[in-house]
């Protein structure tokens, strides 16, 4: 019998991927995901979502799990909207590797799976911090990667010329953000299971 909690929830922008934190002035000035619901001791965030990226935010209490998840090769499914409108070579750039800052050195992605959406996802109306111009042109791209590096699509996306202005995470293995309102919060019966279903 499982008696570790797991939870998936839609993190809204705004918010660190974070429980708390030991430093006094992030505490002053950031919102954490104790903000969002009663979480029980001890639970963690599984990978994490920048600041001003949302979507599918797994959490567990089992730290194992939690490490076996981080470091294994389950997919993760974003939508991303661009600044301009994408272009097909730019799209096969994404695809086969870009090369990217991180931490100080040079880094080529692995290759992915990168889609143009013709039409905009059903999402939430965008929140107003993240100051998308409504003048400019976007486009919005699925992207699918077993990887994770520190801000990778939005790296990604620049390294091609079309910044990243709304990142979503929609998926991680077999579970999905669909349906999902921003900030709810649910929990998952056998974590484990579902996202090795979702394993390449």
């Amino acid at each position: 019998m499982d008696v570790h909690s797991h939870f998936k929830m839609y993190k809204p922008v705004g918010f660190l991927s974070q429980m708390t934190s030991g430093e006094a002035r992030q505490i002053r000035n950031k919102r954490f995901l104790t903000e969002l619901y009663d979480f029980p001791e001890g639970t963690m965030p599984i990978g994490r979502l920048d600041e001003k990226s949302e979507g599918l935010l797994l959490l567990t209490t089992h730290g194992k799990l939690a490490d076996t998840i981080n470091s294994g090769a389950i997919e993760k499914e974003y939508w991303a909207q661009l600044d301009g409108s994408i272009d097909s070579l730019s799209i096969k750039k994404l695809k086969a590797g870009v090369t990217i800052g991180l931490f100080g050195k040079s880094y080529t992605t692995k290759p992915c799976r990168v889609e143009k959406l013709e039409e905009a996802p059903t999402l939430p109306d965008a929140d107003p911090k993240l100051r998308i111009r409504l003048h400019r042109p976007t486009s919005w791209i699925k992207i699918i990667l077993t990887e994770g590096k520190f801000r990778q699509i939005r790296k990604m996306t620049a390294a091609v010329g079309y910044p990243t202005v709304r990142l979503i995470r929609v998926r991680v293995g077999s579970i999905l953000l669909e349906g999902m309102q921003e900030g709810s919060v649910e929990t998952i019966a056998d974590l484990s299971a579902q996202l090795l279903r979702g394993k390449p």
